[in-house]
Formats: C-alpha cells, sequence, structure tokens
C-alpha cells in the first residue's frame, strides 16, 4: 500500500501536529479534539463509516455540540492492521473527498478518538465495549456479518466462526462475538444500558442485529440474552453514500492536489442519507442538526433504497462486468444499460414501493441514474459485485417474489440474476478469469460451471433462494431464457434483444 509515497519524505503527514498546516487547501477540525469524549464505540471501521457516519458527527462536533459522542473504531479483521497502521500513526484523522463531475471537495475528519485492533488485544476491545461512558455501540459489520441463515432468517448457529465464539467468548473472532461478550461484561459490572445502532445496509438492520444478538446470547446464557432484551435497543436506520476502496491512485490524489500524505483517505460520493429510527436508551447526538432524518419507521426508506438502488448497482456490476466494463459509471453511462435500468426500476420496483414521506420516487430514479453515472468516483464494477449470496436474497428477490404473487413481469430481474449465475462461472466473454469474491466462492462457481447455460443448479441452493422459485414455472422459464441467451449470444446482444421486446 502507499508504495508510491513511500521513502517521498518531502510530504508532511496527516496528524495533529499538521492539521492546521493545510487548512488553505481543506477544511480542517475547527474543534478542539482533545476535548471531546469517547461515546461511542463502531465495530469494524471501513470506507463506508469514515465517509458516513463519522461525517455527520463531524459536522455536529463543528456546530459545538455532542463533543461527548467521540469513535472509538474498532477493527475486527486480521487484515485490519493495515487500518490501524495508516490511522494510529495519524492520531485518527483523515481525509474525505467529495468528488463531483463540478469539482471536488476535501477535508480532514476528525470525529474519530481512538483505534483499537481485536486480534491484538481482545480483552481491550471487550472492555471498552463494556466502558459505562459508551452509550452506543455501532456496526458495519456486513450482511455476513450477522450469520443470518437465508432460508429460515434464523440464526446459523453451525457457523464454524460461531462455535468457536460460543466456546470462546473472551476471545471471540466475531463482530456478534465481540458485541454479545462486551454487553455480558457490561451485565456484570453494572453498567448503563446502551444502543446498539446498525448502518448495515440491510433490510430490518437493528431487528435483525436485535434476533441475532439474543439468538446467540440464549446458546451462551439465556439469562444474558433476557438482561440483553430489557436493557438494549437495536433502532434501524437506512445509510446510503456510493463509495468506493480507496486505491493508491486516491492517495496520490491527496498528496498531489493537498500537499500532504494521508495513508487511508476516502473518496466518495456528495450525496449521503442517513435515517434513524428515534428509539435511543442512554441518549444520542442531536443528528437532525446535521440533516440525519430521525423517523418513527425507517422502512418505507430502506425498502426504498434496497429495492431500488442496491438491486439496480448489483444488476449492473455483473452485466456490466461481462460486457466488458469495469467501473460503474461506465455502464450507467451507456445508454442500452441505463435504459434497462430505467425499465428495471420502472416496470418491475416502483410500484411495489409504500408511499415514502417527502420522497418523490420519479425523482428518485433520476438522480440514482446521475450518482451511478458520476466519473469522479471511479466506483469498481467488481466492489459492487463482491458477496453477491449475501446481497441478492435481500435486494433483489423480493421484488421478483412480490410481482411472481401479483402475476407481474420478472423478465428484467431474470436477466439481471441470469448476469450473476454467467458471472459465477468465472470468466467473463472473453474468457479472461473472474475472481469471486463471495464467503461461499467455491460451491457457487463449482454449481455455475457445472449447470452451465442451466440455472438448476444454482436454484437448488435452498438457502438462498428457497423451493418456490424453483418451483414456479414461469419465473423457472424466464431465466433458462436469459441465461441461454447470456452463454450463446453475449450480454450486449441480449441486452438490445430484451430492450426491444
Amino acid at each position: 500500500m502507499n508504495e508510491h509515497l513511500e521513502g517521498a519524505g518531502a510530504l508532511p503527514r496527516l496528524s495533529n501536529a499538521t492539521v492546521n498546516q493545510f487548512g488553505a487547501a481543506v477544511a480542517v477540525p475547527a474543534y478542539d479534539r482533545s476535548a471531546l469524549k469517547t461515546g461511542i464505540v463502531h465495530m469494524s471501521v471501513g470506507g463506508f463509516h469514515r465517509a458516513h457516519q463519522a461525517v455527520y458527527l463531524d459536522d455536529l462536533f463543528a456546530r459545538g455540540s455532542g463533543h461527548d459522542w467521540g469513535v472509538c473504531g474498532v477493527g475486527l479483521l486480521d487484515a485490519d492492521n493495515r487500518m490501524r497502521d495508516a490511522l494510529v500513526p495519524q492520531d485518527c484523522l483523515y481525509t474525505v473527498v467529495e468528488r463531483s463531475e463540478q469539482a471536488d471537495r476535501a477535508r480532514v475528519i476528525g470525529s474519530m478518538t481512538e483505534y483499537l485492533y481485536a486480534p491484538e488485544n481482545p480483552q481491550r476491545v471487550l472492555d471498552r465495549l463494556a466502558a459505562p461512558e459508551i452509550r452506543m455501540i455501532t456496526l458495519t459489520i456486513t450482511e455476513g456479518g450477522y450469520f443470518v441463515d437465508q432460508v429460515t432468517g434464523g440464526f446459523d448457529d453451525q457457523h464454524p466462526n460461531i462455535r468457536h465464539d460460543l466456546r470462546h467468548p473472551a476471545t471471540p473472532t466475531t463482530g456478534i462475538g465481540y458485541l454479545t461478550e462486551g454487553l455480558n461484561l457490561r451485565r456484570q459490572r453494572g453498567a448503563v444500558a446502551c444502543t446498539v445502532l446498525s448502518c448495515d445496509n440491510l433490510p430490518g438492520n437493528g431487528d435483525v442485529a436485535r434476533k441475532m444478538v439474543l439468538a446467540f446470547a440464549a446458546l451462551r446464557e439465556p439469562e444474558l440474552a433476557e438482561w440483553i432484551s430489557r436493557n438494549i435497543v437495536f433502532p434501524n436506520s437506512m445509510v446510503d453514500r456510493i463509495t468506493p476502496v480507496t486505491t493508491d491512485a486516491d492517495r496520490a490524489l491527496v498528496a498531489e492536489c493537498y500537499g500532504y500524505e494521508d495513508r487511508w483517505p476516502v473518496v466518495c460520493e456528495p450525496f449521503r442519507q442517513w435515517i434513524v429510527e428515534d428509539k435511543f436508551c442512554a441518549g444520542r447526538p442531536p443528528w437532525e442538526q446535521v440533516g440525519v432524518q430521525m423517523t418513527s419507521d425507517v422502512q418505507p426508506y430502506e425498502k426504498m433504497k434496497i429495492r431500488l438502488l442496491n438491486s439496480s448497482h448489483s444488476a449492473m456490476a455483473y452485466l456490466g462486468y461481462l460486457a466488458g466494463f469495469r467501473f460503474i459509471h461506465e455502464v450507467a453511462a451507456d445508454p442500452e444499460f441505463q435504459r434497462f435500468i430505467t425499465d428495471l426500476m420502472e416496470k418491475e420496483v416502483v410500484h411495489l414501493l409504500d408511499p415514502v414521506p417527502g420522497v418523490d420516487l420519479v425523482e428518485y430514479q433520476q438522480i440514482l441514474i446521475k450518482r451511478f453515472a458520476n466519473p469522479k468516483i471511479k466506483d469498481q464494477v467488481a466492489r459492487v459485485a463482491s458477496e453477491g449470496s449475501q446481497k441478492i436474497p435481500k435486494f433483489m428477490l423480493p421484488s421478483i417474489r412480490q410481482q411472481l404473487a401479483q402475476g407481474g413481469s420478472v423478465r428484467l430481474h431474470a436477466l439481471a440474476l441470469a448476469g450473476w449465475f454467467r458471472y459465477l462461472a468465472g470468466t467473463d466473454e472473453q474468457g479472461a478469469p473472474i475472481t469471486i469474491n463471495d464467503p461461499i466462492a467455491t460451491e457457487l462457481q463449482t454449481r455455475a460451471q457445472a449447470g452451465g447455460k442451466d440455472p438448476a443448479r444454482l436454484l437448488a441452493l435452498g438457502d438462498l433462494f428457497g423451493t418456490d422459485l424453483s418451483e414456479n414455472q414461469y419465473f423457472v422459464t424466464e431465466l433458462c431464457r436469459a441465461m441461454e441467451s447470456l452463454y450463446e449470444h453475449g450480454t450486449r446482444a441480449t441486452l438490445r434483444d430484451y430492450l426491444q421486446s
């Protein structure tokens, strides 16, 4: 990482000691970071958290509010040592660059007060989770981090990592394991209750978090589950901001345009949205001061976002990759793909949505296309295509099922799903290998290669698809038609055929 800057020696590195040197080029924290008190532990710090929740808090601190809600970031994975090595020497400061066709806007974010690397010292993380001054635990542990059985909706208690955490609660490996043991220590030490706020991209994220934590806790000790049920609340939230993976080009951008070294900046789009269920048990930051929408019901917003943005994103990624695109903005700018995504939303999704307070759904779809097409973001198709087994059942299948129940068409969704199946075969249309990034990549690829044009082997994955879709003759016919066309004629010709018919 960052080889092109190593040994350069000419540029100062971002830190508390240097940050005020850059104020002419970037916005820097105007508040006293030394006066911040840590009130939040955020589990699994990635680019999205740093471009989203941490930015809202930075906005709040800049207004002179909420200074007791600083963030202790936690890295859970072995690979998070890279984040530690980047952020700790920078005093947890980092740059967010918002990029649009009109202009770039850079700012240094100061809302993270400390960073802990869990594999190095699990007890230190657990003690932080249990500390009485911590009144909120936030999560971006990804969809797979909740260990949801895709068929039953229950807890996957047979996963090897979960079995480990049940046997070794003091040295957990999963976010669920750390969270539950942290709450257990709060119980034992008499700490005040706290709120667990999921910021992950899945429907009813707070409800899911509560259900999985209680299931895990009950396997450990029924009394622990009961205590959590009585004392901890899990609000739902909806989050939105397109945030690509940080690249060396992004590091070089900061160095060249702003004159300092940042080992792990974040590049993102200007748009951001956060809808939060106003249900907290130990206070909360006054987020409404900085544009967070507090509501009693997140569901209409999250359904809109997941079924329109996330489902379309996935469709673009799989079909776009097969067609030779490597960046989302290239896919979105292509007239045929743009029409396909527009048709998918208009014909097979938008009429299924509940009314969304304050949102014009026609305008929302238009905004999505513009966001996808932002050429400055350079969002990698491969990033959006990753972990399809965690995304497709939540993003795409609900609309398919609802359309089938109402007797509506699913031909465009069938093509999108066929794109994923074809992608899973592991080679693009030029024969180049595709790296499948998925928790069950081996099984998916094996089934895709064995099945070829026949989707039956993949549809037989009951954990992902249940049994209802494979038993629906209309759906299977549409999926087979799309698969056959992708294999025999290629993505571009197939897309044109679908747009003309």
